[in-house]
């Protein structure tokens, strides 16, 4: 497979990177698989990295629940929670986007994700050239900052009060972005913030509700 790549001012390069991330937006994204994947409106799936129990079997609910409706979903896929996600999303037809903290040319993606790219369903994506082979707290930073811009709407399983994740969710509302969580005490500040809460029975209506606004 064969790395592609979007210059900044490349007229297929995501309009929404230039719109959110303004000088932040990197100068060129490099792929694996079809780009216009990136076309598709997704939802952005995050979870910090420790998930209470009681959440991890509804995250798992709902992840299912997306991929039987066939919603697109963009994510970075690095936390436990995350890479569990991943791979009942896999399972389904729907596009996946996975973007990357590090560069593409040393990756050697799983057999799913590699049919899934032969398949035209899912897309790897990076900000990053071959300098970085390793993912630091920075570049995943960075990351997940490149799918929230990208991102339509976002679902975060989980969010640890004060954390990282938590800080994400306050820029994804700053960018005027619906935030999803799961309704349960541990996510009461994701809440608090403005986070709306969604189900299994209500996730294909939420999608469908958000699409068409």
């Amino acid at each position: 497979m064969n790395i592609g790549s979007l210059r900044k001012d490349d007229p297929a390069y995501p309009a929404s990177l230039r719109k959110h991330l303004e000088e932040q937006a990197p100068g060129r994204l490099f792929f694996l698989g079809k780009a216009d994947l990136l076309g598709h409106k997704s939802l952005g799936l995050f979870c910090s990295i420790k998930c209470p129990g009681n959440i991890i079997l509804k995250a798992y609910d709902l992840a299912r629940a997306m991929r039987e409706a066939g919603i697109p979903v963009i994510g970075g896929f690095h936390t436990p929670m995350e890479r569990e996600c991943l791979d009942l999303l896999l399972r389904g037809a729907q596009p996946v986007v996975i973007c990357s903290a590090r560069g593409l040319e040393r990756m050697r993606p799983s057999r799913e994700v590699s049919e899934g790219i032969q398949a035209g369903r899912v897309l790897l994506v990076s900000p990053f050239g071959p300098t970085p082979r390793r993912a630091t707290a920075e570049l995943a930073q960075k990351r997940n900052r490149l799918v929230a811009a990208l991102a339509d709407s976002a679902f975060v399983t989980h969010a640890a009060p004060g954390g990282k994740t938590e800080a994400l969710c306050r820029g994804i509302i700053a960018m005027g972005k619906p935030l999803f969580t799961i309704d349960c005490p541990d996510n009461a500040k994701l809440l608090a913030l403005g986070a709306k809460p969604v189900t299994v029975d209500d996730v294909a209506h939420q999608w469908c509700k958000e699409r068409s606004a």
